[in-house]
C-alpha cells in the first residue's frame, strides 16, 4: 500500500517522537516512578504557588499521635471552604514532595463558624527532619519544620491551666518557656486551656499564643472542666475541644478525642478525661468506660516509664481560713483520687501530673494514700494563665514542696535521658522553683 506525502510526514513525526522518548528514558538521572507518584511530582513541579496570607488560615498546629516517631497530625482553620486542602511534605533539603489530602469540616459553635482542616501523615521515618506546607488551590504557606522522634531521650514543655481573661499573660508564660527550650520536642497543656469552651475568641487567642510553637512541635492537650462550659456558663459536652484536636483513638465513638495515650521512646503517656461529675447527666458511664480503657491500654502499651496526665487533682485541699473564712472542707483524698490512685498503684505508674487547683505542689511518692517510695510521684503543676487563687488552699499533709505564696505563673520542663526522668518547675522569668527526678537502671 502506498502512502501519500501527508501520511508519510505523520509517520515520520511519530517515529521521531518515539525515538526521542526512548532515548530520554536512558539518559542519566531518569527516574521511574509509579503512575500516581509521577502525577503528584509533575503537578508540584508545574505549579507556582501564591503565598497564603496570614488572614486566610489560622491556628496551625501539629497534634500528637500514638507513635510520633512515624506519624503526625496537622490541623488548621479558615473562615471559608478551601479548594482541595492538602499538605505537601518533603525531607528537609530534598525536592521530592509527598502530597496528603486534608479533610475539611464546617463547625459552628454558638454564632461562630469555622472550617477545620485535618491531615494525618503516616509512614514517616523516625529521627528525620521534614518540612511541610499547607496548600489549597494554587496557594501555599511557607515551609515549616516537622521532626519525627527517635530514641529514648527527649525534652517536653508542660503548661498548667492557661485559662485567661487576658491571654497576654498566657503568652508571657508560654513564649519565654519556648524561647529558653527551642529543643523541646512536644508540649502538654494540662486542661482548662481556655476559660470558656464555647467562646471561639478565646480559642483563637489561645492558638495565637501557641502557634509559633505548635506549627513546629506537636501539642498533647488534656481536657479540663472549663472546656465543658457554654456561653451561658452551663455545663455541656466539650463540643469545641472534641473538634479542635484530632487525637489518638480510644475505641469509644461516644468519647472522641477525650482520653488517649501515646508513646515517646520508652515513656508511655496516658491522658485522662476527669470530667466525671460534669458529664454525669450526659455520659453516666464515662468513668467506668475509661477505667476499662485504662486497664486495656496499660496491659498492651506499658513501657519502662509510664506517666499519667489528668486535669483534676487526686488530692482534696482544705480552704485557707485566712483568705476564705467560713468555707469548711477537710483535706484528704478527692473523689478522683479514691478511684484512680489504687489503679495507678496496681499498674506501676511512675509519675502523675495534675492541674485544676492553680497552685504548684510536689507531693513526693504516694502509695496506698500515704507517702511511700514505691508509689508514683505526684506533682500538681500550677497555673499558666491569669486566673489565680492567691492563698486559697491550706498546705496538704502530703505536700513536700509548695510554690512561694501568693502564687504567680509557672511552667515545667520534662527532660528524659536513658535512665532518668527529670521535672523542673520555673517561673516565667526563668527562676527555678523545684526539681524532681525519677531514676531507673538500664534494662
Amino acid at each position: 500500500m502506498k502512502m501519500n506525502r501527508k501520511q508519510g510526514g505523520v509517520l515520520a513525526l511519530l517515529l521521531a517522537v518515539l525515538a526521542a522518548i526512548t532515548a530520554w528514558r536512558f539518559l542519566p538521572g531518569y527516574v521511574t516512578r509509579p503512575v500516581e507518584d509521577v502525577f503528584a511530582w509533575g503537578k508540584h513541579q508545574a505549579i507556582h504557588y501564591e503565598l497564603i496570607s496570614g488572614t486566610e488560615i489560622r491556628n496551625i498546629r501539629q497534634v500528637m499521635t500514638k507513635d510520633p516517631s512515624t506519624s503526625r497530625t496537622l490541623m488548621w482553620q479558615s473562615d471559608f471552604a478551601e479548594e482541595k486542602p492538602r499538605v505537601e511534605i518533603r525531607v528537609k533539603g530534598q525536592q521530592d514532595v509527598r502530597t496528603v489530602q486534608a479533610g475539611e469540616e464546617a463547625f459552628q459553635d454558638g454564632k461562630a463558624k469555622t472550617f477545620i482542616h485535618t491531615a494525618h501523615l503516616e509512614g514517616l521515618q523516625p529521627g528525620t527532619q521534614y518540612e511541610y506546607r499547607l496548600c489549597y488551590g494554587k496557594k501555599a504557606t511557607d515551609w515549616m519544620p516537622l521532626t519525627t522522634f527517635q530514641g529514648n531521650r527527649f525534652k517536653a514543655l508542660i503548661f498548667p491551666d492557661s485559662q485567661s481573661a487576658d491571654y497576654s499573660v498566657w503568652k508571657a508564660t508560654a513564649m519565654p518557656a519556648w524561647q529558653r527550650n527551642p529543643d523541646a520536642q512536644f508540649f502538654v497543656n494540662m486542661g482548662d486551656l481556655v476559660d470558656n469552651g464555647q467562646d471561639a475568641t478565646q480559642w483563637n487567642a489561645w492558638f495565637d499564643v501557641v502557634e509559633p510553637m505548635a506549627e513546629k512541635i506537636p501539642v498533647a492537650p488534656v481536657m479540663g472542666n472549663h472546656e465543658t462550659y457554654d456561653l451561658n456558663w452551663k455545663v455541656r459536652r466539650p463540643e469545641a475541644y472534641m473538634k479542635l484536636f484530632s487525637l489518638p483513638g480510644n475505641g469509644y465513638a461516644q468519647y472522641p478525642n477525650r482520653f488517649y495515650s501515646f508513646t515517646v521512646g520508652d515513656v508511655h503517656f496516658v491522658v485522662l478525661d476527669t470530667m466525671f461529675s460534669e458529664m454525669k447527666d450526659f455520659e453516666p458511664d464515662l468513668e467506668q468506660d475509661e477505667i476499662q480503657w485504662f486497664r486495656k491500654d496499660l496491659e498492651q502499651n506499658r513501657q519502662k516509664w509510664n506517666v499519667v496526665l489528668m486535669h483534676k487533682d487526686p488530692l482534696q485541699y482544705a480552704f485557707n481560713p485566712a483568705t476564705r473564712p467560713g468555707r469548711d472542707r477537710q483535706e484528704g483524698i478527692g473523689p478522683e483520687g479514691e478511684v484512680w490512685m489504687p489503679l495507678f498503684d496496681e499498674y506501676g505508674i511512675d509519675l502523675v501530673l495534675s492541674a485544676h487547683l492553680h497552685t504548684y505542689r510536689n507531693r513526693g511518692h504516694i502509695r496506698d494514700f500515704r507517702h511511700n517510695s514505691n508509689g508514683p510521684l505526684y506533682i500538681l503543676t500550677g497555673v499558666a494563665g491569669d486566673v489565680r487563687y492567691p492563698g486559697l488552699w491550706k498546705q496538704h499533709p502530703l505536700d513536700e514542696t509548695v510554690a512561694p505564696q501568693p502564687e504567680t505563673d509557672n511552667y515545667l520542663v520534662m527532660t528524659k535521658t536513658e535512665n532518668e526522668l527529670q521535672l523542673q518547675a520555673f517561673l516565667p522569668d526563668g527562676t527555678l522553683l523545684d526539681t524532681a527526678r525519677l531514676q531507673k537502671p538500664a534494662q
